[in-house]
Order: structure tokens, then C-alpha cells, then sequence
């Protein structure tokens, strides 16, 4: 018997959950001494690229590679801004404490694949932060992120 499996997207709730998400944690990202001086001149649709990004990450509609930038465009943002560890973790800390407050799902098999993108997509930031470009194909498919493990260790 094939099991019916929905994405993380629908299982979170959809389009209207990610950009509550992203809307109320924002909020808390531009009252927070760590993050306030990083984001305060974020334009007005940040976050809701941020949303429309993992959203389809997490399966749902390709609104942000079709009409707001692409995976490559993403990482470019990233780019020259020196984000530390403490910038890194202080931003995981209120995403997570964000969705707690505003009730997704919190079965561990959900709270493990978004608790795992968030910390993966986050090092990845840290990272690309420390460089003036990366060697990366315009093209690059943005990442899908499902139940399952990611598949492997990170070799630079």
C-alpha cells in the first residue's frame, strides 16, 4: 500500500504559515541587538522572499525561483557580510522560537527536517558571508529539502 506523503510545505500549512513565520520573526530580528545592525536596511519584501524561499524549498510553489530570484541570487546576498557564529545561532534561536509560538507542527519527524534546513541553510550563509564571490553555476537549482536525511558530509 503506497502511503500518501505530503511535503513539508503542506504539512506545515502552507503559503499563509511561512510568511507569518517570516513576518512575525523579522519583527523580533529588527528589535534584537545581535541581528538589528545586519538586517535594519533589509527592503520591505524581505521577508517575504525569505518565506516564498523556504517555502518552496520545503516543497511548495516555485514562487521564489520563478518570480523573485533564483538559488544563485540567494547566495549572492549572502556575500561580503561577514556573519559570524553568534550571528548564525542567534538567528536559529528566534526562528525556532518564532514557529513554537506560532504553533507548526511540532512532531519530531517535522521539527527535525526544518530544524535541519534551517542549520544547514544557515552554515551555508556563514560561510559564503566570508567571500566576495563563490564559484557557483548561475543555474544552480535551488535546494529541496523532504523528510529524509540530506545525504552525506560537507567536503569543501
Amino acid at each position: 500500500m503506497e502511503k500518501n506523503i505530503p511535503t513539508l510545505y503542506e504539512w506545515a500549512g502552507g503559503m499563509p504559515v511561512f510568511e507569518k513565520l517570516m513576518s512575525s520573526f523579522y519583527k523580533k530580528v529588527l528589535l534584537d541587538d545581535t541581528l538589528e545592525p545586519i538586517f535594519k536596511h533589509m527592503s520591505a519584501d524581505h521577508q517575504l522572499h525569505v518565506a516564498h524561499f523556504i517555502a518552496e524549498v520545503f516543497g511548495g510553489p516555485k514562487m521564489y525561483s520563478s518570480e523573485e530570484g533564483s538559488h544563485f541570487k540567494m547566495i549572492q546576498k549572502h556575500l561580503g557580510k561577514h556573519l559570524t557564529e553568534t550571528h548564525r545561532k542567534r538567528w536559529v534561536q528566534l526562528l525556532i522560537e518564532t514557529a513554537d509560538e506560532l504553533t507548526l507542527p511540532a512532531d519530531p519527524e517535522f521539527r527535525s527536517a526544518f530544524v535541519a534546513y534551517i542549520e544547514w541553510g544557515t552554515r551555508i550563509a556563514v560561510l559564503n558571508s566570508s567571500e566576495m564571490e563563490v564559484a557557483l553555476n548561475p543555474d544552480e537549482p535551488m535546494p529541496k529539502w523532504g523528510w529524509g536525511e540530506p545525504g552525506g558530509p560537507f567536503i569543501p
